[in-house]
């Protein structure tokens, strides 16, 4: 075996990989930042700078009033507009004869104050500051309609109902497709997790469709504490694993991080449920296998472990499996799913104010990086064409992700700009810009120390 050729390969798709994430992260502050740029543009406001990136200049035009600029450092970017603060400092320049040819001078000459950003309306302002999200949203609703015209949607069938569980005591059987738990609409197989993790343990009364008339039921969740025999493996939706617990069978039987999951006893695994309704069949006998490590197919025998667990059950699963549908469908679809990656997006912020969720959960740009890898690579086996697919589908989250992190209230953020253009609408006249200034830049600062924070615990978390 050549480990030098295995060793470049390798290199070569983690630099493939890395640039595949900041083609990602530019693609998504391309779209954001054009989104301020066009209103900006629509209502008159001279927009001195459109840049993506941060840093020294790489490549960069000008046009009309914008210099245009492709900066070094690739996570971030800004739509620099004419403001009321450049010529106020224009006005003052004016009394300073050595500063003739000063910046703010040129600008004065050039543009009258009109075109700033802080003459125009208070709801020109708003808009300006809401496309940016907005275009986000749009990019998210564009990728979904790709990723659902051509692998379709994951509806929220029931494909197994154990016996004398809740479920089946409810009356529900395999192939019932859940329409709502309740009034929680469920249009995806993955809002059904979604809710078990912000509902856990509690009752739920369930519509559901069965020979295209809707029922309903009650299923309240039991408590158990049992023994099921496991792997010791956490994987992805594409059975790629995610982490090995130490001392575990996979870990003893040679199973490591990264490799893919073919089949398991000869069964296909398509996620994690089948992988575990498997094992229940299998108990404790050795069984074979299947993995892809390394684009090469390896057999592995495993003994699978009892393992003692407890929490609620329901005795129902539902694997996700996706179905074709025609074109109004991937429309409707399409909003669904970008409805609820912002739901998940709010839900997830609410937990972190709640003490569930951390900040050792976020992730930044180093995050990203691993995380478009493994995306990549649970894809690799299935071919280009769904690698493309699984990076678009990626994209969906992360821009629906920014649309919504960005309207925050959050100084520094466009929310936090909105929200003080809220307070002018309501006080009838706007803050004193020095105060708004003050607040925006101890926003930003905090923001940055929690970036810097954030991309360390990327770079420890990666060995």
């Amino acid at each position: 075996m050549n480990y030098l050729v295995i060793f470049r390969k390798a290199w070569l798709l983690v630099y493939m990989n890395i640039l595949l994430a900041i083609v990602i992260l530019g693609l998504l502050i391309l779209v954001h930042e054009f989104g301020h740029f066009i209103l900006a543009k629509a209502n008159g406001v001279v927009v001195l700078e459109f840049a993506i990136g941060f840093g020294p200049k790489l490549l960069h035009f000008k046009k009309n009033d914008t210099e245009y600029c492709l900066k070094l450092i690739p996570f971030g970017g800004y739509c620099l507009m004419l403001g009321n603060e450049l010529i106020e400092a224009a006005k003052e320049d004016e009394e300073d004869e050595e500063e003739k040819d000063s910046k703010y001078k040129n600008l004065l000459k050039q543009y009258d104050e009109s075109r700033t950003y802080n003459n125009k309306p208070v709801w020109a302002r708003i808009a300006i500051e809401l496309a940016g999200p907005f275009f986000n949203f749009i990019l998210a609703f564009v990728g979904a309609i790709v990723v659902i015209g051509s692998v379709g949607v994951d509806p929220c069938r029931i494909d197994v109902v154990q016996e004398n569980s809740p479920a089946s005591a409810a009356g529900l059987q395999v192939g019932d497709e859940i329409v709502s738990i309740n009034k929680d609409k469920m249009s995806f197989a993955r809002e059904y997790f979604f809710y078990n993790s912000y509902h856990e343990g509690e009752t739920m009364d369930i519509v559901y469709k069965r020979n295209g008339e809707e029922f309903n039921t009650t299923v309240t969740p039991e408590y158990v504490t049992n023994s099921s025999y496991m792997l010791g493996v956490v994987v992805t939706n594409n059975t790629l694993i995610d982490s090995i617990v130490e001392d575990s069978a996979a870990a003893e039987a040679g199973l490591k991080k990264g490799d893919i999951v073919v089949s398991l006893d000869g069964k296909k695994i398509t996620n994690e449920l089948t992988l575990t309704d498997i094992l229940k069949e299998t108990k404790a006998r050795t069984i074979d296998v299947v993995i892809n490590r390394d684009g090469a197919t390896q057999t592995l025998q495993v003994t699978p472990k009892l393992v003692e667990n407890s929490g609620y059950v329901t005795g129902m699963s539902c694997y996700g499996n996706r179905i074709k549908v025609g074109p109004a469908a991937t429309i409707g679809n399409a909003f669904k799913e970008v409805g609820y990656w912002i739901e998940v997006v709010v839900k997830s912020v609410g937990m972190m104010f709640s003490g569930k969720v951390g900040v050792n959960d976020l992730s930044g740009p180093v995050g990203i990086v691993d995380a478009v890898s493994t995306v990549v690579e649970e894809s690799r086996q299935d071919g280009a064409w769904y690698v493309f697919l699984n990076v678009t589908n990626f994209i969906v989250m992360l821009s629906a992700n920014l649309g919504v992190m960005n309207l925050l209230p959050i100084p520094g953020l466009d929310g936090g700009k909105l929200l003080f253009l809220i307070i002018e609408v309501l006080r009838g006249k706007p803050i004193k810009k020095e105060h708004e200034g003050i607040v925006h830049l101890v926003g930003m600062v905090l923001l940055m120390i929690l970036a810097v924070y954030v991309f360390v615990k990327d770079i420890v978390n990666l060995f």
